[in-house]
């Protein structure tokens, strides 16, 4: 009896549907373009960030970045008001304002500032030519581009210092705890005899941003409570620094037991790709926890007690 009702009401959605499509075509051609231009005002600086991709191990998650951005706007796409995509003029001013900072980059020697414009222009260009919508919908997306940038030297070097302190003291802790003749002198562990360099390649900076990563996806996605998102956002360093930790600590235990290259072996080829691994299913026990600890209540008012007692 309603089955024509339904089938027409079905055909007016996808005819809808394909007229949100259509309209957003020329804003689509027009994205794509501007993308293409900065990508072609950009190349110098993508291609010192594809070299620091392949040259450095803290980098080479930056592969992933995009194809990840790009599932996060796919994932989001019911999101998108498509109805209220129109072009903004204040797009043009951030553009303005990233090519002055980039000409003053560029005067002052600072590259690194270069690449750090880039979502920026990007994020410019959306609002260009969709609005506050449409960089609304993309934000996450835009934001997560910062990952795979690398990291100025200063800035880390900065980060990298107390990074290797943290390994070395707590590392050296957990051995001690294991009943091993461990003891730091610097960012140098001592097991007996043999030392254990704590490197900057060991400072934990690669977990770092990897457990971030996955952090601002949970973050995204979670349908949590601001302040708990924060509470997540912060709880990355404590996991980082842990898996860091045993990584040096199954180092120290192989140099032990076995000999210095298989110690080596493990540390440069193999954890690299298993620390990140074992990061995620810390920072998922984490998740466990901390819903466990704080569990979803419903709110339930008097009415609604009363007309589930009627049902």
């Amino acid at each position: 009896m309603f089955r024509p009702h339904m089938a027409e009401s079905e055909a007016n959605q996808r005819e809808s549907a394909e007229a949100a499509e259509r309209s957003l075509a020329p804003h689509t051609a027009a994205l794509a373009l501007l993308l293409g231009a900065i990508g072609w005002a950009y190349w110098p600086a993508l291609q010192e960030i594809f070299a620091a991709w392949g040259r450095d191990p803290d980098y080479s998650h930056g592969y992933l970045v995009v194809p990840i951005a790009l599932f996060f706007l796919w994932s989001r796409r019911d999101r998108l008001n498509r109805a209220a995509v129109a072009p903004s003029a204040l797009g043009l001013a951030v553009l303005a304002g990233c090519l002055v900072v980039r000409a003053l980059a560029a005067l002052f020697f600072l590259g690194p500032v270069d690449a750090w414009t880039l979502p920026l222009s990007i994020a410019g260009a959306v609002l260009t030519v969709g609005g506050w919508p449409l960089l609304r919908w993309s934000a996450p997306s835009i934001a997560f581009l910062y990952f795979m940038i690398p990291i100025p030297f200063s800035a880390e070097t900065w980060l990298s210092v107390p990074l290797q302190r943290v390994a070395t003291k707590l590392s050296t802790e957990t051995l001690q705890l294991m009943g091993q003749p461990a003891l730091a002198e610097g960012n140098v562990i001592w097991l007996q005899e043999h030392p254990l360099m704590v490197a900057e390649a060991c400072s934990g900076l690669r977990i770092l941003v990897g457990v971030f990563a996955l952090a601002f996806a949970f973050v995204l996605f979670s349908s949590w409570a601001w302040w708990q998102k924060a509470l997540v956002l912060i709880a990355a360093i404590p996991v980082a620094l842990l898996s860091n930790a045993m990584r040096i600590v199954g180092t120290a235990l192989l140099q032990r037991t076995f000999s210095g290259e298989v110690a080596h072996t493990f540390s440069h080829d193999l954890a690299g790709f298993v620390m990140i691994p074992v990061a995620a299913g810390l920072f998922w026990l984490l998740l466990l926890y901390l819903d466990r600890l704080f569990p979803r209540v419903e709110a339930v008012t008097p009415y609604r007690m009363v007309a589930g007692s009627k049902d």
